[in-house]
């Protein structure tokens, strides 16, 4: 699985100002409400039912807030650099500057976890982070993110 294919340039934030966890997760859901035409209460529900499981604060200044929705059809992603780092309860105690949301269908089955994995896979190499970390272009995060999952795809 791809991010390309999941992941739009539109889905890509490059500066998004959050002051807590919270916030952001408000944000994404406001956000992908609007792209993908849902009520962003519903997606910023199911993203807080996620994170009373256990944070999805991975480490290494990396979130993977995500959920399941009924009301969609595919796998959608979001990925968002904040402005300034968030506590998030992550793993290893350090905030949270990227964010990636995913969303699927009640149904997505496997496609969930390997969209989770193609993250995971991107997230443990440590010069794509510091290139998400060092750029503030919507297209050079987005040429980043897919780039690096093409070249990694096989």
């Amino acid at each position: 699985m791809d991010l390309g294919d999941l992941l739009s340039a539109e889905e890509v934030i490059p500066t998004l100002k959050a002051k807590s966890k919270k916030h952001v997760l408000q944000e994404i859901a406001g956000i992908a409400g609007e792209k993908i035409g849902l009520d962003q209460r519903d997606i910023f529900d199911v993203l807080l039912q996620r994170e009373r499981l256990g944070s999805t604060g991975v480490g290494h200044g990396i979130a993977i807030p995500h959920g399941r929705l009924a009301s969609i059809d595919r796998i959608y992603c979001l990925f968002a650099r904040l402005d300034d780092p968030i506590d998030f309860d992550s793993i290893d105690d350090e905030p949270v500057d990227l964010v990636f949301l995913l969303l699927a269908p009640e149904t997505a089955g496997a496609d969930h976890l390997k969209a989770l994995a193609r993250i995971s896979r991107l997230i443990r190499e440590s010069q794509t982070l510091d290139k998400l970390r060092g750029s503030r272009e919507r297209s050079a995060l987005y040429s980043v993110l897919t780039e690096t999952s093409a070249s990694h795809a096989a």
